[in-house]
């Protein structure tokens, strides 16, 4: 029995049509891709907060990292030193105060006898210079730099702590707190020093 016009099954026709994003979301997706196709990197401090650095030595570049932050010195620079014979250390303070920062220097007093001190050095290139003989060593390894950065730790300055010895140096910044303790325990210790007035006084 052949099927008449009115028993055949009509399909509905379906059209696929390409759609297109919009503006919006072709923008998303290009970020998306950007962003994921570079990692993340996290970091254990703001940029606000407290810098820390740590040098070694011997050959750890601790001298250099002193001699970097006196060169970025503005307005003032605080010394404490058991010995100092470093002259690359004490040029580096010698050009701070050519640029018109003020350098203050406190030495413990087997500086005045010393064959090879900076003592001299820096007292003839118009560096104050003081001499704290209230203790049996004023030893003291610290460096404050425009009241905002602290250099301490083992390091003498000297040709010897950067080469032969095994030092550590902590060069900190934005701590204002622990920065207002070593200006505060400078200051006491100038208190008592003495002006030193050259070799065997």
């Amino acid at each position: 029995m052949m099927a008449t016009p009115s028993s055949r099954t009509v399909r509905p026709r379906v059209t696929l049509k390409s759609s297109t994003p919009s503006p919006i979301v072709l923008a998303l997706l290009i970020f998306l891709a950007i962003f994921c196709a570079f990692p993340v990197t996290a970091t254990t401090e703001s940029s606000a907060g407290p810098s820390i650095r740590l040098f070694f030595s011997p050959n750890g570049g601790g001298t250099e990292a002193i001699i970097s932050e006196i060169r970025h010195a503005r307005s003032e620079v605080l010394v404490q030193a058991y010995s100092f014979t470093s002259a690359p250390i004490a040029k580096a303070l010698l050009d701070a105060r050519k640029r018109g920062v003020k350098v203050t220097v406190i030495l413990d007093k087997s500086q005045r006898k010393a064959n090879y001190s900076a003592a001299d050095f820096l007292r003839n290139s118009g560096i104050a210079t003081y001499i704290d003989g209230k203790h049996a060593i004023a030893h003291n390894k610290i460096m404050i730099i425009d009241r905002e950065c602290v250099i301490t730790g083992s390091f003498n300055f000297t040709k010897a702590a950067e080469e032969k010895n095994a030092e550590n140096i902590l060069v900190i910044r934005g701590n204002p707190d622990l920065t207002a303790k070593y200006i505060g325990n400078f200051d006491w210790h100038l208190r008592h020093s003495d002006v030193y007035r050259g070799r065997g006084e």
